[in-house]
């Protein structure tokens, strides 16, 4: 049986949510190994001059304990 823990962490890019999404996952997998999945729990993000400047994200990375 696998024992799996679930961490929310945010992240946030210049260029889109996918990109801000694969960001959180290569900077994570430097810490945590054995990642099993990823849900997005929110996004957001922020104005300025009329454009989005900053997508932003808060997900759940699932991974597995040994």
């Amino acid at each position: 049986m696998a024992v799996l823990k679930v961490i929310e962490i945010l992240a946030s890019s210049e260029k889109s949510w996918e990109d801000a999404a694969k960001q959180a996952v290569k900077q994570a997998s430097k810490t945590v190994k054995n990642i099993r999945s990823v849900y997005i729990k929110d996004q957001s993000a922020t104005v300025k001059d009329d454009e989005i400047s900053e997508f932003r994200l808060t997900l759940k990375i699932t991974f597995e304990v040994h």
